[in-house]
């Protein structure tokens, strides 16, 4: 059975409606407002516990939505090439960042870090502790994974 030529025109208009162009997120999406430092995860097994965190904003520079944008924070020791802790985020659904606009603050928190008996502020100067970095990334819709930069973990408890 052979399909219409007016059939075969509606498939392929409607496969074309439903990709859009795709946009470059390393260029179309800037990373503002960026802090980082050390988040006070609480008392772990009678310990104190400090995980590295990244406060930021994402600003779209594209001239269109980005719809369901995610973000993924791969953190490490700057010592070690292997990843140390990671977090993810949903920053938006199907109603997109429009173009121009920014999201509001977002903050990820690795689940890993340092436990000690020492007061928090204290960890941070421990002769054992070794400094961290995070690398952000992001993706839209059905894209790929997009590297938006990297940053260091400053040695500081957050002042949220």
């Amino acid at each position: 059975m052979r399909a219409s030529p007016r059939l075969t025109l509606l498939a392929v208009l409607l496969a074309a409606l439903g990709c859009g162009p795709t946009v470059d997120l390393s260029t179309a999406l800037q990373v503002t407002d960026v802090a980082t430092g050390w988040h006070d995860a609480g008392v772990v097994e009678g310990k104190n516990k400090l995980v590295p965190a990244i406060a930021f904003k994402l600003k779209n520079t594209s001239d269109q939505s980005l719809t369901t944008l995610q973000v993924n924070a791969l953190f490490r020791r700057v010592s070690e090439p292997d990843e140390w802790g990671s977090g993810y985020m949903k920053v938006t659904g199907s109603d997109g960042l429009a173009p121009g606009t920014s999201t509001d603050l977002l903050t990820v928190n690795s689940q890993l870090g340092y436990t000690g008996i020492q007061p928090r502020a204290e960890l941070l100067t421990n002769r054992e502790f070794v400094d961290a970095k995070v690398e952000l990334f992001a993706k839209y819709a059905s894209t790929q994974w997009t590297r938006l930069g990297e940053f260091p973990i400053t040695r500081q408890l957050e002042v949220r």
